[in-house]
């Protein structure tokens, strides 16, 4: 083989996605030490995103004091590339990660930070914005990010709320009269790997609002007070997205931005597009990509599932190692040449983690000395 791509997404919690690429790299030279080896790390809107797109272009990192996803301030970064397009990862500034696990819970948990965030970069001249949604500790539908932004929001006392998940629940009343001007002029793109609308079955609250720590009760708590407070919002701006998939992105941040003028797009899509991944998957003799945990939901917006469809278009074979593989693993085989696990023995998961190094070179290469012999 002369020429072999790797772009794998973040292994979570062991190594990022250009971490695995300099791995995966090492194992294909020690079996084709003359191959060219591309490397493309990837993302689809989740943790990486920022560390992806500097990669790819003429950037610099912002630091920067913000208010955090439980109201205290905490130090972060974004990036501006290109001179004037700012990069906001959400998981560095109100990520779940950021919160310890047995403090997780909605209605303490604030999106104020991201809005910040967009000032200090509008601060800068910045005239587009991408921002990154995955990862997400909040289920406020953007009510912290667009009080940042101006909005003012009352309960029906007539009191000001401030812009707390507890908060949302209690609004009955927006204005939008003294939201930032300069937001007219901003280019958003709100990069995201789900699909799911704003409210109901599939929304928000639903799906990803147990995962922040919301109880059986709160779900149903926060899926009506998102309705009530989108209903709000749309009655001011006189257009509607509740239903429009990814408005539910990051507890309903993704609506937020719609609200404000952005347009959702395919994270990984955005990523492989700034990359200029394409053509060097069309000289490719092969494709490697990765994820830390892969299921059926690779198929629908993760990176690696997005790379796939690439390599398929110009019928290069691709194959997906990840830390894990679970649920209906023939979906996968349909749209992968091979699926892999670097999990070669018994192990715990935190053994797993502490290995991913050498666990996933090692299955790489063998992965290669297979394709050699086909």
């Amino acid at each position: 083989m002369k020429n072999i791509v790797i772009a794998p997404d973040s292994f979570k919690d062991s190594l990022t996605a250009s971490q695995a690429a300099n791995i995966m790299q090492r194992a294909v030279l020690d079996i084709f030490p003359n191959c060219n080896v591309t490397k493309k790390p990837m993302a689809d809107g989740g943790e990486g995103t920022l560390e992806t797109l500097l990669e790819s272009s003429d950037s610099r990192r912002v630091p920067i004091n913000c208010t955090g996803p439980l109201g205290d301030k905490i130090e972060t970064t974004y990036g501006i590339v290109d001179k004037n397009t700012a990069i906001i990862e959400y998981a560095a500034i109100a990520g779940l990660d950021l919160i310890p696990s047995n403090q997780r819970n909605p209605d303490i948990t604030t999106s104020y930070g991201v809005g910040e965030v967009i000032l200090d970069a509008l601060a800068q001249g910045c005239t587009s914005i991408i921002l990154g949604l995955g990862g997400s500790s909040t289920n406020d539908a953007g009510l912290g990010l667009l009080q940042a932004l101006g909005l003012r929001a009352w309960d029906k006392n007539g009191t000001q709320l401030s812009g707390f998940g507890k908060d949302l629940l209690e609004v009955n009343k927006v204005s939008l009269d003294c939201m930032d001007t300069r937001l007219g002029e901003l280019d958003i793109r709100v990069a995201c790997d789900v699909d799911n609308p704003l409210r109901g079955p599939r929304g928000a609250s639903v799906i990803y609002g147990p995962q922040k720590g919301a109880d059986e009760e709160q779900v149903k708590q926060y899926d009506k007070g998102i309705q009530e407070f989108a209903d709000l919002i749309e009655a001011e701006i006189g257009q509607s997205y509740q239903e429009v998939a990814g408005s539910g992105a990051a507890g309903g941040i993704g609506f937020a931005m719609l609200s404000i003028g952005g347009c959702l797009v395919s994270g990984a899509k955005l990523i492989a597009d700034a990359s200029k991944i394409d053509s060097s998957i069309k000289q490719a003799d092969l494709v490697i990509t990765g994820e830390g945990k892969s299921d059926e939901q690779t198929l629908y917006g993760k990176a690696p599932g997005y790379i796939a469809i690439l390599a398929q278009s110009y019928r290069v074979p691709v194959v997906l190692i990840s830390g894990s593989l679970s649920g209906n693993l023939d979906s996968l085989r349909g749209q992968f040449s091979g699926c892999f696990s670097i999990i070669n023995q018994p192990l715990s998961l935190e053994e797993s983690l502490n290995k991913a190094e050498e666990l996933l070179y090692e299955q790489t290469k063998s992965v290669v000395h297979l394709m050699r012999s086909i």
